[in-house]
């Protein structure tokens, strides 16, 4: 292919218009680190994307006549990005919840630290999450199902025919409803194990008034709710891979993809 052909016109278009689709997604994606400091890792890697997925291009010949033509365009591809990138975010979301709900009754919530995804003031346990979620991500490959669905999407969902309906908004809702009924439930045992210790040291404390127990409460608490996500943490990749299976029927959505085989 001659150097001319690769700067053409049509192809500069191309390459903007699936880089608009790419950032979309990239935007809401939780990656550590991509949200700290400058925005240089998070547009490396929409540019990796875009420039690996060349032999998927849409063909053009020119830009579109008009801006607000060309307006429309890159705002659909903008929208079809952040379809998929809040799908994603979502399935992070759901550990991070958890953690929150656990922080809170541990005691956890009086300590802070400095969450690497968005560089804010954030619960330990929930920073833990956000990071155990991001590697349970990457180990169980979605991020080839997503690279493969923009991939795939480029053929079956041409540039320009995104339109979010009312089916993908519903489904984009209750799988967003999933945060707060799956996280709740991820706390339920250590909400369970905090109120036995509880009720215990209340015991303990009313058969001998005399023992100061309150000290006592928050270290046993902390250690108890640590020993319990230890015991736990094998579970949260069934989850993660669970939850993930909506996620990709609404990513198979987005990018008009019926049967999408792993």
């Amino acid at each position: 292919m001659h150097a001319s052909d690769l700067l053409s016109e049509g192809t500069l278009f191309a390459f903007l218009v699936v880089l608009t689709r790419v950032s979309g997604a990239l935007v809401l994606v939780p990656l550590p680190g991509m949200q700290s400091g400058t925005e240089t890792p998070r547009i490396v890697a929409a540019l990796a994307i875009t420039i690996s997925l060349y032999s998927c291009w849409p063909h053009y010949t020119a830009f579109p006549e008009g801006l607000a033509r060309l307006f429309l365009l890159l705002a659909s591809e903008a929208a079809f990005g952040l379809a998929i990138g809040l799908s994603v975010g979502i399935l992070n979301e759901i550990l991070k919840m958890g953690a929150q709900v656990m922080s809170q009754q541990a005691g956890y919530g009086f300590a802070s630290t400095i969450d690497p995804t968005t560089s804010a003031d954030s619960g330990v346990l929930v920073v833990i999450a956000g990071l155990m979620g991001g590697i349970i991500f990457l180990a169980l490959g979605m991020d080839h199902v997503v690279i493969r669905a923009f991939a795939l999407s480029l053929t079956n969902r041409p540039p320009g025919e995104f339109h979010a309906d009312q089916h993908l908004s519903e489904a984009l809702w209750h799988f967003a409803s999933d945060i707060f009924s799956v996280g709740v439930r991820l706390a339920l045992p250590a909400i369970a194990l905090l109120a036995l210790i509880d009720i215990s040291l209340a015991l303990v404390g009313r058969i001998n008034a005399q023992l100061h127990l309150i000290s006592l409460s928050f270290p046993m608490k902390m250690m108890s709710v640590m020993a319990l996500i230890g015991l736990l943490a094998a579970m949260y990749p069934r989850i993660m891979r669970s939850e993930s299976s909506v996620m990709i029927q609404i990513i198979n959505r987005v990018a008009g993809i019926e049967a999408y085989g792993r």
